[in-house]
């Protein structure tokens, strides 16, 4: 007899260090996960309230929260990590090998159904400016200039960063985008899936479209709850 597949564990925009507040919460429900069977955690992306992928910019938080998933993974689960909008270099930094995968989408099966997860935050179009910002912020002399700050500036650079990310993309979070989410399911489920699963919105909705469903996470810092995909239809 085969033994049933376990659900999918995730968890979006916990923002530690902000609005989330200290790591002790967070960890104390990795580590509960540690205790129970492997499955699959998908981590939603904005984990911190900014992450740089160096060991300059670490935060205790950081420590306490990568040492959780650590140890979660050597406990036998797999953990992937979409990158967010507060999340700069992590795939090509230290922290990677804590991950799995870290990558901009992951697709995966739960309950009968193909998921895509994507954060969110790049979906509008329209939004010119804050799509430049992004691409900035994320380029190669972007991450050539963080490299090379001493730790204490890296440190001021950081809490400056957490001032700007506060007024871009207000509107796009503010107002959710519901006809630009809803063409770009439209567009990924021709590919063959049938859920987009964002977080970055920080509210709970859901609303059917053209060939599937579109479901946005609430955020770990409102709720302090991980979502659950059932593995059974």
């Amino acid at each position: 007899m085969e033994r049933p597949i376990p659900p999918i564990a995730v968890i979006a925009d916990a923002h530690i260090g902000g609005p989330g507040g200290p790591a002790a919460p967070l960890v104390e429900q990795l580590e509960d996960l540690a205790r129970g069977e492997p499955s699959h955690l998908i981590l939603m992306g904005d984990l911190f309230h900014v992450w740089v992928g160096q060991s300059s910019y670490e935060t205790p938080e950081i420590r306490q929260i990568v040492a959780a998933l650590s140890d979660l993974r050597g406990a036998g689960w797999r953990i992937d990590y979409i990158e967010g909008n507060r999340d700069f270099f992590i795939a090509e930094g230290p922290y990677a090998k804590v991950f799995n995968s870290v990558c901009k989408e992951i697709s995966f099966q739960a309950g009968g159904r193909s998921y895509l997860a994507v954060h969110g935050d790049g979906l509008n179009e329209e939004d010119q400016l804050y799509r430049f910002w992004r691409w900035l912020s994320k380029s190669a002399p972007s991450r050539f200039f963080m490299l090379h700050l001493p730790a204490g500036l890296a440190q001021r650079l950081v809490r400056v960063t957490e001032g700007q990310l506060s007024k871009t993309n207000f509107k796009h979070k503010s107002e959710i985008p519901r006809e630009v989410i809803s063409r770009y399911a439209v567009q990924r489920f021709a590919q063959g899936h049938d859920v987009l699963l964002l977080g970055h919105f920080h509210e709970a909705q859901t609303w059917a479209v053209d060939g599937g469903e579109v479901r946005l996470l609430d955020a770990w810092f409102d709720t302090r709850r991980i979502e659950w995909l059932p593995s059974e239809a």
